[in-house]
């Protein structure tokens, strides 16, 4: 009798604490996989009241937010946002990377440990956020409670919903390609709960791909875009054209039937009728622990890489996503209440032009043939050391050498292996595109906070996880096998200014042209929420929005 006692007091004490500091209900944080800020201008005129102008007129955005590092891909930008830090400490350097301990490529979130919960494909759920080294803001949310908060993350994406969510998360729930149904792992549990089974009992995605996909507005009416005919756009498998309408229920055919989904806005429908399902099913933000949702809208950047920039099919996916911003808003108003919970949008990423685009304006840029320039490179080297193989793998614009090939004699090993680095470098900097190239040496030795982009490189770069050598290309330069359609990656202004937005809870109106990180999202919420920074933050919190 007396332990329960003095429990009880235990669990009264905590209420207390939580009702004392004013806390939102819920925090939704929006992720925009392959957002500009410059898409927020350009298509403006025709977003509605609800959606991103809602946002921006009632709560704080910083205009001049940037990407620190580089590489500026999906998985490393998740990560990024939500551990306050970037791949030099939280160790997700890109989507995948070769790993040296077992000498192959491995993804950001696989995981062989796991096993798929959900769906019948084996691999598509074999996965966790087991190989990011910090904590998130999302983690931290559940020490500060006892694990109290929940906290789910949602995307199309396995790394879009996994990486955001943490290590503790309660749950991460991705899209499945080809079942056309949300799945997720053992790391999280062993069968899906009943409302996320009777939400892929709906079977939206098959209703989706059953019809067209036209534009929203009267297609003259895209004047932000350029014209709906371009020899710049990629074309869907089977389709003789990039041309509105897409015929969905006939292309599904030639394109994975399901999978095809993700190619289309109306993947970004479906997740946004998942986060309205899993507030219902969870009781998000329905007590006095503060729950997180993380939601990342992934159509922009698959269907980005395929038409660049200037497409209409991407104007249309921006007013459908305004759309999906304003259904979502309308929902925590009503489940949540106004002035109850938080909300924060941002991007893992911009994007670049599309070279041949730039190149036939006169404006330089150009398409580095990854396959063309080992072999170059291979041949040169053969002419110093034919008898050896120097390199092991180059993987995400880092160059991994064969350390084994110069360890036969200690006493000129070292040298050999330096030797080598500077003949690398002297070749690539003759090859056309690449503007830097950094050995491991000056990139470990660095200053962390050092500008320019030797300093994103800096922040980068993992000692244990990136390769011997960073390679940085020309602005409007990529690696690419095709002429059509656009990538990110590095680390110019092109592809590093993203939105950041905060409202809400806490959250003043205005706007700011001050430069901000996105590593400074997680310790600003960290203010907001009362809570410690996570564990490897090297960001600060943005005390200009806060009210």
């Amino acid at each position: 009798m007396r332990n329960f006692i003095v429990i009880l007091l235990f669990i009264t004490a905590l209420q207390a604490v939580a009702q004392d500091i004013d806390r939102p209900k819920l925090v939704v944080g929006i992720t925009v996989d392959q957002m500009r800020q410059e898409y927020i201008y350009r298509y403006y005129s025709k977003y509605s009241e609800g959606g991103f102008k809602r946002l921006i007129k009632g709560g704080y955005m910083l205009e001049n937010s940037h990407y620190n590092y580089v590489p500026t891909y999906t998985g490393a930008g998740h990560a990024s946002v939500f551990t306050g830090t970037p791949p030099a400490i939280h160790g997700i350097i890109g989507n995948e990377w070769y790993d040296k301990t077992i000498e192959k490529s491995v993804y950001c979130v696989s995981d062989d440990a796991q096993k798929t919960v959900g769906s019948t494909s084996e691999s598509n759920g074999k996965m966790s956020p087991h190989r990011m080294l910090t904590t998130t803001i999302t983690d931290e949310l559940k020490l500060a409670t006892q694990k109290r908060s929940k906290v789910i993350g949602i995307s199309v994406k396995d790394r879009g919903a996994i990486l955001p969510a943490g290590h503790m998360a309660d749950a991460a729930y991705w899209y499945d390609g080809k079942t056309g149904r949300y799945i997720t792992s053992t790391f999280y549990m062993e069968k899906l709960p009943a409302w996320l089974e009777k939400f892929n009992g709906l079977q939206l995605a098959d209703k989706y791909l059953s019809g067209t996909w036209n534009t929203l507005l009267p297609i003259n009416q895209y004047e932000a875009s350029g014209p709906d005919v371009s020899p710049y756009e990629g074309k869907l498998v089977g389709d003789n054209k990039s041309t509105f309408p897409y015929d969905l229920a006939t292309l599904r055919k030639t394109n994975g039937n399901f999978e095809l989904l993700s190619q289309t806005p109306f993947s970004n429908d479906h997740l946004t009728e998942l986060a309205k399902a899993a507030i219902d099913g969870e009781k998000l933000g329905a007590d006095q622990w503060t729950d997180f949702l993380s939601v990342s809208y992934s159509a922009p950047d698959i269907i980005g890489h395929r038409v660049g920039p200037h497409a209409i099919e991407l104007q249309d996916v921006y007013l459908r996503l305004d759309k999906n911003i304003e259904d979502l808003l309308k929902k925590l108003d009503q489940v949540v209440g106004e002035g109850n919970y938080l909300v924060f949008l941002t991007a893992d990423h911009a994007v670049a032009e599309v070279p041949q685009y730039l190149v036939d304006n006169k404006v330089p840029a150009g398409i580095l043939r990854s396959s063309q320039l080992s072999a170059g490179l291979g041949e040169f080297l053969n002419t110093y050391y034919p008898d050896r193989k120097i390199i092991k793998a180059i993987s995400g614009e880092q160059i991994h050498l064969n350390h084994e090939g110069f360890s036969a004699d200690p006493r000129s090993g070292g040298i050999d292996l330096l030797l080598a680095t500077e003949l690398i470098s002297t070749y690539l900097m003759q090859q056309n595109g690449i503007a830097n190239v950094y050995p491991k040496s000056l990139l470990r030795q660095g200053d962390f906070n050092e500008g320019g982009l030797k300093g994103m490189a800096i922040r980068g770069y993992h000692p244990k996880r990136s390769g011997d050598m960073t390679v940085i290309l020309e602005p409007a330069w990529f690696e690419s096998g095709r002429i059509q359609g656009t990538t990110h990656g590095s680390g110019y202004t092109y592809d590093t200014h993203v939105p950041i937005i905060f409202y809400g809870k806490g959250v003043k109106q205005g706007t700011s042209v001050q430069y901000y990180s996105i590593t400074d999202i997680a310790p600003t919420l960290s203010m907001l929420l009362k809570i410690k920074l996570p564990n490897g933050s090297t960001g600060h919190p943005i005390g200009e929005l806060m009210k």
